[in-house]
């Protein structure tokens, strides 16, 4: 049974907690949340957990590992500081609001030999597993384009996400961050040759000081591939979210898609000519997927090299599209700019 500390326990700290504890190899001691009525919800789930003030507090009982669910700018620290002090870390996405914060991070997982996983949870949906098996085996050819969007109807509600020196950018950090983790993950990580994108802020280029809730990008691959995406928060999309990847090689297509706007339902399909074949369909629970993976990847004795693979690239990724020719600057987090 590992030992779990538990830092930030909102609605998604808590889902992903439940997740763990579910495994039945993870019991929770310890829990980290500066709102009392949150921490309460979470003592519900782990009656036994001690409720304390500070990392330093969690970190002082020893556990195995601990689970982040913090706003982004408090990520590369808080992880940094666990995996010095002996712990595993499971992250929520970003791992840090810069590829010269992920790099930092990654860096302290390797010195420690501690294993670090973050919920980059659309790769673990089954009908991105699906497709992704349809590629490996060949399945589409040679892939040639891919285009993935996701459009949210709602925007975030904590007012930290607007804030680019506390968030790192807006919905580009936010969801288009799954989008281009998908393209990458499906492909195996290519080389990123160039990238560029637009954004907007209520139909205007963004402020210095704000962050953009609509933004298009396009990534060329060293394959010769090419990524094109779209992520939005508060659009007017007729529904609570429209989610797509579709993919195109040379020997067929395939897509994900979300059903009836729903933001968990989703179908996967193979495209050949006119024809399309299902691989996927809901129902699918799959939000607690990759924190229920890490767990059984800490009991199982897994150290760095069991890690999330590909969070530097997919860092690095965002950083050109947000324009950041140095990865520490900071003051263009709500620049969207060609490179």
């Amino acid at each position: 049974m590992i030992r779990l500390g538990f830092i930030g326990v909102g609605w998604i700290g808590r889902n992903r907690m439940e997740a763990m504890l579910a495994t039945g190899k993870a019991q929770a001691i310890a829990i980290c949340e500066p709102n009392p009525e949150m921490a309460q919800e979470a003592g519900r789930l782990a009656p036994d957990a001690r409720l304390v003030g500070s990392l330093e507090e969690l970190l002082a009982l020893q556990p195995d590992g601990v689970v982040i669910a913090t706003p982004s700018a408090m990520h590369a620290d808080q992880c940094s500081r666990a995996l010095e002090a002996g712990a595993a870390v499971f992250c929520q996405k970003p791992l840090g609001r810069n590829s010269a914060e992920v790099e930092a991070v990654l860096d302290a997982a390797r010195r420690a030999d501690r294993l670090l996983g973050v919920d980059l949870s659309y790769r673990h949906t089954a009908a991105m597993r699906a497709i992704r098996e349809q590629v490996r085996a060949g399945a589409l050819g040679d892939i040639f384009s891919a285009d993935l969007l996701v459009h949210n109807a709602y925007g975030p509600g904590n007012a930290w996400f607007w804030n680019p020196a506390l968030s790192g950018g807006g919905c580009v950090i936010d969801l288009g961050i799954h989008l281009v983790d998908l393209a990458l993950w499906l492909l195996d990580f290519p080389e990123v040759e160039r990238a560029s994108g637009r954004a907007l802020r209520g139909g205007r280029p963004p402020e210095p000081h704000e962050v953009e809730d609509f933004a298009t990008g396009s990534i060329d691959l060293a394959t010769g591939a090419n990524i094109r995406i779209a992520c939005s928060w508060n659009l007017p999309a007729g529904a609570d979210a429209v989610i797509r990847a579709s993919f195109y090689g040379t020997q067929g297509g395939a897509e994900m898609r979300n059903e009836n706007g729903s933001f968990f339902d989703f179908t996967a399909e193979l495209f050949k000519g006119r024809e399309r074949h299902t691989l996927a369909s809901p129902p699918d629970q799959w939000g607690g997927r990759a924190a229920a993976r890490w767990v059984e990847k800490l009991a199982s004795g897994e150290r760095f090299a069991g890690s999330t693979a590909g969070l530097l690239e997919t860092a690095r990724a965002l950083d050109r599209l947000y324009g950041r020719r140095a990865p520490a600057a900071q003051a263009k987090a709500a620049a969207f700019l060609s490179v």
